[in-house]
């Protein structure tokens, strides 16, 4: 898959990407994260480490570059450091080159103007990269340059009290002055004086506003550079700190300390290979904590372990941390600094390629008579009611879809699992996370065009791409492709079933989701639950999620059965709750998930069950002993001022940001989408009807060309047979004679489901910037 070629690097500008970087025989070419800023290359195991720990730094102002061959590069600095690094692509080590060889030309230039202007101003020390210097000279340029320009204005200012003051005095004069002869020669003295003045008083502008704008830049520059100056301070002394606690703790252990965890008491963790590896090791799993019973849910309740299975050996501790999985573990390695997992969950933000926007225009308070309108929608399905926008959201339902990714990093983490039961836990969790989205999004989507695409490409930022397209109009249908480089395929086919009710509105979902792991080979599906807006008519509207989820493994057998507790207002349990439990192929359960569809799921492993009590309903309910509860996903906060922005996410306000290059179809290009939100909302009803319109008329138009090439065999064959060709063609009155562009329906031999499948060439055709294919629905 191809990436849109970013600009070539300008000397001085910070760049940053991935570069596999050759480690030894054993390991190979490992993935690393490389930044080059001010001359240094320096290089991390995961972009979050960049604020804390630096792997290594070479300094390209004496260095040699070298290329290999079409992949690969190599850069020395004479014999100390030497790093063998591979890109991606020839294009990608390319761009690689040009920076680096830019780089190092800024970095010789400095280091020789440093060299010379250092016996002029021997007292101002040299930053970081930079000659001192060559700094000073430019502050003294500047402070020169300012000089003149306070001159400038202050000649500017003699001249204008010079001619004003002549100026006062032909006007005193030609206030006293008789009519006469000597009237024409006054009026001219004082029109050639306003003129003196007129011009003094613009060029004293002029200068002023000179003045006012590089008094302005030169201000913000020195603003930058004194901010970068403290922040290479601060993490200068954060490495320092972060150095001494990794000497302290090495040191440690060496000598055999008992301060360490127990977990260090495994032999391999203490050798060097064991901090130094690829970044993947990991704590052994703390089995000695437990958690209390939760609330009973329907069908099972759970209580702490039994203490005999925390009074093993350390063999048996070791051989139940690798079956349950590196990410079922307690210690922290980031906290002691010894190592980091480059793909665990990272909890600082990821620097993206590109600055997205993080704001959208307020939503706009406008009056509308409800029941006016949705008293005629009783019973009716919502997608054929034609609705004002004053009910939307400036999203479309194909940009809704694409938000499930909101937590893709879960199908990363679930794309290392060596365990499938473990995998499941994670698959699971993340089938719930994309309904925390909606917990406030009271507003309706819009429903997209037959034929409109959604891309939403974040290759750079996030290792994954996705392309919705509306692949039915009636019923709504949208297909939908992920793909990510971290070795998992999502995709789904969503038909939306509604009704309104009087008090509430049910959406019930139809269609499976799939997901499916590279390494693995293993395949999940699932369907969605049942969503209900309340209050429809009265009331604060308010959104539940009720149902069940069956989350199947089809090449394992596993199973994970989600359940939705659907709000009450006389239950005791926690709003929101959702309880699961994975079993496998025999039916004999593994894990407990538990938590809330709105904020965090948790999952814990269970060591026995039991027949318990019978619940209220006489049903006889199973207690399953339970290992500490493990958090494995939890909601992101919503953005500052979410509430005046339809509630969206980081995500959702980045999803309509006008982006060049994409479909002609797709939803960022739709008028009336885009009028809404910029707050446009009547210019955006009468561009909605024109779209709809223009779609109705496009069915008709494909309803009639499907019936005139179907009717003349048939017609054909009914004259022969003496029956009606009225009755021959009433099975195909109405045909959607319409084929997708970039999905065709398949069966799937694993689930069964019949679905439409990305077929490929969406993304080809955006990077030759080809779209003759696509048709003109806007």
């Amino acid at each position: 898959m191809s990436e849109p070629k970013p600009p070539t690097p300008t000397p001085g500008d910070t760049y940053k990407g991935w570069l596999f970087k050759w480690t030894n025989y054993i390991k190979g070419y490992q993935r690393r994260w490389f930044v080059l800023s001010n001359g240094l290359l320096s290089y991390y195991r995961t972009q979050a480490e960049m604020g804390h720990t630096c792997r290594g730094t070479i300094n390209l102002a004496t260095a040699n570059i070298a290329v290999e061959d079409s992949c690969n590069f190599v850069i020395s600095n004479g014999g100390a450091q030497t790093y063998h690094l591979k890109a991606s692509s020839e294009v990608e080590r390319q761009r690689w080159i040009t920076a680096l060889e830019l780089a190092k030309a800024k970095a010789v230039r400095m280091q020789a103007e440093s060299d010379d202007s250092g016996d002029e101003c021997p007292a101002v020390p040299p930053s970081s990269g930079q000659g001192g210097g060559c700094r000073n000279s430019e502050v003294q340029s500047t402070l020169r340059t300012l000089s003149s320009k306070v001159e400038d204005l202050t000649t500017c200012n003699d001249l204008i009290v010079k001619h004003g003051s002549a100026l006062q005095r032909s006007l005193s004069e030609l206030e006293g002055i008789r009519v006469g002869a000597d009237m024409g020669e006054k009026i001219r003295q004082v029109t050639e004086r306003a003129t003196l003045f007129r011009i003094t008083s613009n060029a004293m502008i002029n200068a002023c506003r000179d003045f006012l704008s590089l008094a302005q830049n030169h201000s913000k520059r020195w603003q930058k550079a004194l901010q970068t100056e403290r922040d290479q301070r601060i993490r200068l002394e954060e490495t320092l700190e972060q150095l001494a606690k990794q000497h302290n703790h090495l040191e440690r252990a060496f000598r055999g300390a008992t301060v360490l965890p127990p977990s260090f008491s495994n032999p391999t963790l203490g050798s060097k290979s064991g901090v130094s590896g690829k970044g993947d090791a990991s704590d052994e799993d703390d089995d000695n904590e437990f958690f209390d019973a939760m609330e009973d849910p329907a069908e099972f309740i759970t209580v702490p372990a039994d203490p005999k299975y925390h009074r093993r050996s350390g063999s048996n501790v070791s051989g139940l941390s690798s079956e349950t999985g590196m990410d079922d573990q307690s210690v922290n390695f980031d906290e002691l600094s010894l190592a980091s997992n480059p793909e665990s969950p990272q909890p600082l933000e990821l620097e993206p390629v590109r600055q997205r926007r993080t704001r959208i225009p307020d939503k706009p308070n406008y009056y509308l008579n409800l029941w006016s309108i949705m008293k005629n929608c009783i019973g009716k399905e919502l997608s054929k009611i034609p609705m004002p926008v004053n009910f939307n959201e400036p999203l479309s339902m194909l940009q809704r879809l694409s938000e499930d990714l909101e937590y893709y990093e879960i199908l990363d983490k679930a794309a290392k699992c060596q365990n499938s039961l473990e995998q499941m836990c994670y698959v699971a969790a993340f089938t719930v996370s994309s309904y925390s989205t909606t917990v406030h999004r009271t507003g309706k989507p819009f429903n997209p065009l037959l034929g409109e695409t959604f891309e939403l490409d974040r290759l750079r930022e996030c290792g994954y791409r996705s392309l919705c397209e509306q692949v039915s109009h009636h019923p709504p249908a949208a297909a939908h492709h992920a793909i990510s480089e971290k070795g998992w395929t999502l995709r789904q086919e969503i038909a939306l079933a509604s009704k309104f009710r009087g008090k509430y509105l049910s959406i019930m979902p139809l269609g499976s989701i799939q997901c499916l792991f590279d390494k693995s080979n293993n395949h999940y599906s699932w369907k969605k639950v049942t969503t209900t807006v309340h209050n429809i008519i009265v009331g604060k509207l308010w959104i539940d999620q009720s149902g069940e989820i069956d989350v199947v493994n089809h090449k394992t057998g596993d199973r994970c059965h989600l359940k939705f507790a659907p709000y009450s207002y006389f239950s005791r349990d926690v709003p929101r709750k959702v309880t699961g439990v994975v079993t496998d192929k025999d039916g004999k359960a593994h894990y407990v998930l538990s938590g809330t569809w709105d904020e965090k799921m948790e999952f814990s492993r269970i060591m026995q069950s039991s027949k318990g009590e019978n619940g209220t309903e006489g049903k006889q309910r199973t207690v399953y002993q339970t290992l500490k509860a493990k958090e494995i996903w939890r909601k992101n906060p919503l953005p500052e001022g979410a509430e005046t922005m339809y509630y969206f996410s980081s995500l959702a306000l980045t999803l309509n940001e006008p982006e060049d290059g994409v479909a002609p179809t797709d939803s960022r290009r739709r008028p009336d989408q885009r009028l809404m939100e910029d707050g446009r909302w009547d210019e955006a009803n009468a561009e909605k009807q024109r779209l709809e319109e223009k779609q109705r008329t496009a069915r008709r138009e494909r309803e009639r060309e499907a019936v005139k090439a179907a009717s003349s065999p048939e017609e054909a064959d009914a004259q022969e047979t003496g029956t009606e060709a009225s009755e021959v063609s009433d099975e195909s009155a109405h045909p959607e004679n319409y084929q997708a562009l970039w999905f065709e329906k398949i069966d799937d031999p694993e689930s069964g489901e019949t679905l439409h499948v990305y077929k490929g060439g969406y993304w080809e055709a955006k990077e030759q910037g080809s779209w003759d294919m696509c048709p003109d629905i806007f």
